[in-house]
Formats: structure tokens, C-alpha cells, sequence
């Protein structure tokens, strides 16, 4: 069952082939059998993945029918669910319980779907290898060695080694699509706005947004519909109105101007990654397509513009944990001073508190002009360049990342080596564009991804293209090898982890009811690396 389609599944569940209950427990035998390979997840909830997944065949039993009704998922540690602990990845909130659900959450749990756990994730979604988290790194399917992208490289990695047919992920700079280009799986990130941010954990609220993960643009076009939607109680919500994203996958491409901006197949492209790109590009063109150049001229700011509007909104947004109201206190304070000092030193791990230091610096008086002004004013040029190539072409492509995924522990001593990996997602997100990354083939054994990059709340189009590209061609269909391990290696070892560390979760004993379990969850590691 794992190798099926969202669509197969929920026809499969409707014609009674099998119960939501049945296709749960496979998932739940795979993260069990396998998750020890990938360390997607941080909390596999099995109590209430069989509950869901009892309530949605008494659904199903009545009548009642929706594509996501039965379907498990895995939801990013950053979504607040109601009774299951939300860690963000961080030593700050490893003993966090949320009394309430996110809006994403809560919508997914009325659509049926049934949460299988939350995923592992770099540290409040800071980094782009999934290297940071509090419970250890999380490694790519196709080879142990690498990483599978970050933030959200627990829900990329559980969807590319079918421990989740969908699961949730969030993207800032890239979050989204560069774990989903490094792990060979469909990612979206939507317009600023498109799906509510209530009880997802902020890291840079003007960049911040949540979207959908899975093997391919259908699956994502059904996970949205769920997902998108105005939001009253968050400020930036949209109140434009949603389409149906499935509704239009089958749209020709005929005439569909597509733009190459020559800013990103410069210098710093991979060759072998640039020679996958463009052979999607001609799979494209053989559909239909036109392919213009663009130039985006602005393109080589995104990443200092970035890295001072980011770390700025983020070191007020982590102000809130201070060792008080919730989450991590240290031992014995001397004095509220020390707990605070003590509370942020010990919870926070070191490319959380980089980022605090800067931003605070960038907002601090007497830099705030020199730095953050000036970064939104960059901000505004880098948006109207996007602007103008709207008005010569409907869409833009490229690639997602300037490589395949790299090995664990290359760019961890070099911050600025590890923000190169996001040069050609951090402008979307800065513009507030949708933007999307689909399999474009394997380089070394690794995937890749092309990314597309729509006009404002033009998502429905970006799938449309996805779709049609992988009608076309069998790139998202390519299966990474089961416990893929590195070379030489005879079994599954992790450096510096005990065997019962490595663990995937500690599961219940199984002569216990399911009523009676508990979430199970995974033994923190120690601090971020």
C-alpha cells in the first residue's frame, strides 16, 4: 500500500480494499522497521493515529467521502497539536504540550486524514540540512551519508521512504523545496498568506509559510485544498477566494511562457545538476511550453537581504522563551537574571543563537538604518524584479538547489557555505511568491529538483505544470534503496548515539490496548551540533 498514489489510496479505501485502520498499521510496521535508518521522526503517536484512523472508517462507513479522508500524514514539528508535544527541534520546547491545535492541523483533522506523528526538523526551522535538531540529524533515504535538506527534512525524507504517503513542512528561505529537491519528492510553497500561520511556531513571520510534501504534484494539489484558506485570526491571512487545485492538472502547456532567468545558471550550478535542469526544461518545451530568457537582476542580494531581515524577526519572535512562561528553565537560578541568561544559553542551540545575535545587532540602535532598513528597501527591488518578468512570461524556472544533496558534517563548521544552498529559493520567499520543486532526475545516485516559481496566488498553474511534467516523465516515480546505508557500512551505525538512542521510538508493548499507549517519543541526542 505504501506505493500508492494519495488518489489510489482514497479509491482504495471508498471501494473497501482495505480500512483507514489496516493502511495505518502499514505505516506505523514502516516507521517502526525503518525510521532507525532516517531519524525523520521526533514523536510517532500511534494511540491517536488508531483512533483517527477508527474514526475515519466509521466515516467512511456512513457514506461519507473527500480525497483525504482515511489517508495518514506527518505533520512538521513546528505545528501545534493539541495534547502531542511540538518541539520545533529545540532543548527550548522538548517538554512543550500544546493545549491547542494549529489551523493547518485542525483543518487536515476535519478533512479525515490521520496524523501519524511530527516530523524531525532543524532547530525553529534554522538551517538547510537538518543537521541542527535537538534529536540529531535526520539523514536522506537515497544515501545515509547526506543530508536530506532543511528545514523540513523529517517530512521529506518520511515521504521519500514511504513512511508517510503526505506530511506538512513550512518554508522561509527554502524550507520547503530544497529538502524536497535533495529527498526527490514534490514540494510546494504557496503565495504569503495562502495557508493560515496560527499555531506554527514563528521563526520570521514576513516570511514564514506552510505548505504540502509528497511524491508528486496530484498529492500536493489534494494536501492544499485542505491546507488553504482565509484564516480570521491571523493577520495575514489572505481572504482571496481557493480554487480547487486538482481541477486544472490536466490543462495543456501549449503557449505557457516560462522564464530562465540567466542569474541562475551561472557559475555556481553544478554541472551535472545544470544538465538535469535543462533536460527538464526541453521535457517542458516538448510539451508545449516557450522558454525565454529573463534576468533577474537582483538575485545575488536575496542572501544578505535574507540573512539580516531573518535573523531580525526571528530574534524578537524567540524572545518570548525566556525560561518563565513555558518550555526549557534552567536549574536553580540565581536570580532572574541568570534564569533568563541560563534558560536561552542551555535551550537555544548555536545556529539559533547566531541568528538571535544578528538580528538583534541589525535591530540595535544606530544599525537599525544601516542594516534593516536598508534590507527591506533591497527587499522591494528583488520583489519588482519578479514583477517585471511577470509581464514578458506566465512562470519562471530553474533549479531548486545549486547541487545534490550534500555528506553530513560538510558545511556544518561554515555557516555561509551552508546559506549558499538556498541562493535560488531565498528571493520567493522575500517577494512572497508561490514556488514549487518537482524531481528533475538523479546526478551520483542523488535527486534533484526544478524549481517553478508562479505569479501570486497562481499555485493551481505551478501544479498544473508539475503535473504535466511528471505525466511525462518517471522522475517522481524513482525509489530510493530501503535502509540505503553508507559505503562500507555492514549495518546502520550513527556516530556518538547508544544503541538505544538510535532507536526509532520507543514503542508500547504490544499486549497493551491501543487507548492505552501513550505518543511514543524519540530520546533527545543532546544539543545542536
Amino acid at each position: 500500500m505504501h506505493e500508492l498514489s494519495v488518489a489510489q489510496l482514497s479509491l482504495g479505501l471508498r471501494e473497501k480494499q482495505f480500512s483507514s485502520v489496516e493502511l495505518t498499521r502499514s505505516y506505523l510496521d514502516r516507521i517502526r522497521a525503518l525510521d532507525g535508518h532516517y531519524n525523520s521522526f521526533v514523536t510517532v503517536d500511534e494511540n491517536g493515529a488508531l483512533a483517527a484512523a477508527a474514526a475515519a472508517d466509521t466515516r467512511l462507513a456512513a457514506g461519507e467521502t473527500g480525497p483525504l479522508l482515511g489517508i495518514p500524514l506527518a505533520h512538521k514539528d513546528i505545528f501545534c497539536s493539541r495534547g502531542v508535544r511540538t518541539s520545533c527541534g529545540s532543548k527550548m520546547l522538548d517538554n512543550f504540550v500544546p493545549p491547542y491545535d494549529a489551523t493547518v492541523a485542525t483543518r487536515l483533522r476535519d478533512a479525515g486524514t490521520v496524523m501519524l506523528g511530527k516530523t524531525n526538523m532543524d532547530e525553529f526551522a534554522m538551517g538547510s540540512s537538518s543537521e541542527s535538531s535537538f534529536y540529531g540529524p535526520v539523514r536522506n533515504p537515497w544515501h545515509s551519508d547526506c543530508v536530506p535538506g532543511g528545514s523540513s527534512g523529517g517530512s521529506a525524507a518520511a515521504v521519500a521512504a514511504r513512511l508517510a504517503p503526505l506530511a506538512t513542512g513550512t518554508d522561509t528561505g527554502g524550507s520547503i523545496r530544497q529538502p524536497a529537491a535533495f529527498c526527490g519528492i514534490t514540494g510546494l510553497k504557496p503565495t504569503y498568506g495562502r495557508v493560515s500561520r496560527l499555531g506554527m511556531v514563528a521563526f520570521a513571520s514576513s516570511l514564514d509559510q506552510g505548505g504540502p510534501m509528497a511524491r508528486s504534484a496530484e498529492d500536493c494539489a489534494l494536501l492544499l485544498n485542505a491546507m488553504a484558506g482565509f484564516d480570521p485570526l491571523d493577520s495575514t491571512s489572505s481572504e482571496l477566494p481557493v480554487e480547487d487545485y486538482s481541477v486544472g492538472l490536466q490543462q495543456p502547456l501549449a503557449g505557457l511562457r516560462i522564464g530562465l532567468p540567466r542569474e541562475y545558471f551561472g557559475a555556481g550550478l553544478d554541472a551535472a545538476t545544470g544538465e538535469r535542469i535543462h533536460a527538464a526544461l526541453a521535457l517542458l518545451e516538448q510539451l508545449g511550453a516557450i522558454l525565454v530568457d529573463i534576468s533577474l537582476p537582483h538575485t545575488g542580494l536575496s542572501i544578505p537581504t535574507y540573512y539580516i531581515i531573518a535573523p531580525a524577526e526571528a530574534s524578537t519572535n524567540l524572545s518570548r522563551f525566556d525560561g518563565v512562561r513555558y518550555g526549557y528553565r534552567c536549574q536553580q537560578p540565581r536570580d532572574l537574571h541568570d534564569l533568563y541568561t541560563r534558560s536561552r544559553q542551555e535551550g537555544f542551540g548555536d545556529e539559533v543563537k547566531r541568528r538571535i545575535l544578528v538580528g538583534t545587532y541589525a535591530l540595535s540602535a544606530g544599525y537599525y538604518d544601516a542594516y534593516y532598513r536598508k534590507a527591506q528597501q533591497v527587499r522591494r527591488l528583488i520583489q519588482e524584479d519578479f514583477l517585471k518578468a511577470f509581464e514578458q512570461v506566465d512562470m519562471i524556472a530553474g533549479p531548486t538547489t545549486p547541487g545534490p544533496a550534500f555528506t553530513l558534517g560538510a558545511k556544518g563548521s561554515d555557516p555561509l557555505a551552508m546559506y549558499l544552498e538556498d541562493v535560488y529559493t531565498l528571493a520567493v520567499n522575500l517577494a512572497g511568491l508561490p514556488g514549487m520543486s518537482v524531481p528533475a532526475g538523479l546526478v551520483d545516485g542523488m535527486p534533484v529538483g526544478l524549481q517553478l516559481i508562479g505569479q501570486h496566488f497562481r499555485e493551481a498553474r505551478l501544479l498544473n505544470v508539475g503535473h504535466q511534467l511528471q505525466q511525462a516523465s518517471d522522475w517522481h516515480r524513482q525509489v530510493p534503496p530501503v535502509g540505503a546505508r553508507s559505503a562500507g557500512e555492514g549495518v546502520w551505525s550513527s556516530p556518538g548515539l547508544s544503541p538505544a538512542e538510535r532507536a526509532p521510538t520507543e514503542w508500547a508493548p504490544t499486549e497493551r490496548a491501543p487507548a492505552e499507549r501513550a505518543p511514543t517519543e524519540r530520546a533527545p541526542t543532546g544539543g545542536a551540533p
